[in-house]
């Protein structure tokens, strides 16, 4: 198996990092509580209005905001582990077999955590 440039993916990771975050911010911010957790937002919408239909949007808004920032905090998750491992010399290996994580796959999802075989476990 080819040897992984780890500095080309660190560069794909970072890009895809800094994307997710711009992404991030706009439906949801870094908790107060927590700087490694996002909580959504509700758009200008949500004011001091009594108007049902304005009340309503903000519930939707807000759970589609949620949704998106549950799935976009996964996504930065995985980026900072692979990130991680590359530091830990231990990128591109399978979580579950310990092999090599196949060069394409790596290309087309640089924070994959497992080779082809294992992709859906």
């Amino acid at each position: 198996m080819e040897k992984i440039d780890t500095q080309h993916f660190k560069e794909k990771l970072l890009e895809e990092k800094a994307k997710l975050i711009t992404e991030l911010q706009t439906v949801g911010r870094v908790s107060p509580n927590n700087p490694d957790d996002w909580e959504p937002m509700v758009g200008e919408k949500g004011g001091s209005t009594s108007d049902p239909n304005d009340s309503a949007d903000s519930i939707e808004e807000y759970e589609e905001n949620t949704a998106l920032v549950s799935e976009l905090e996964i996504q930065l998750k995985d980026i900072n582990v692979a990130l991680e491992k590359i530091e830990a010399g231990t990128y591109g290996v399978c979580e579950i077999s310990g092999h090599p994580i196949e060069i394409d796959r790596l290309e087309a999802n640089p924070s994959a955590r497992t080779c082809k075989t294992h992709i859906n476990e």
